[in-house]
């Protein structure tokens, strides 16, 4: 599956970004999705993921702030994230594969990712 993110930009503290993930070569509905993220100088972390059930987890830092959600018609993901904070800026990419694999932080298919800024 190959994946591609957009949506990514600057935006001000408290504002709202959509991001996506459109895939192709499969369907998004075979694979436990995620979106990671990584700033200057810190570890890639896990953001959300959201199972091939519908199933989503979070990361306690993004809890009720952001909503991973996928269109299987569309073959698309996407990261709803609202009340964003200074601390949000990193580089978000989308992953894909086994749920154990997601979770091990080892998926096997990656997006390039997007920039989102908060300043």
């Amino acid at each position: 599956v190959q994946l591609v993110e957009s949506g990514g930009g600057l935006v001000q503290p408290g504002g709202s970004l959509r991001l996506s993930c459109a895939a192709s070569g499969s369907a998004v509905s075979r694979y436990c999705m995620a979106w990671f993220r990584q700033a200057p100088g810190k570890e890639r972390e896990g953001v959300a993921t959201i199972h091939s059930n519908g199933g989503a987890t979070y990361a306690d830092s993004v809890k009720g702030r952001f909503t991973i959600s996928k269109d299987n018609a569309k073959n698309t993901l996407y990261l709803q994230m609202n009340s964003l904070k200074p601390e949000d800026t990193a580089r978000y990419v989308c992953a894909a594969d086994s749920c154990a694999e997601v979770q091990a932080g080892a998926p096997k298919h990656w997006g390039q990712g997007t920039q989102v800024t908060v300043s």
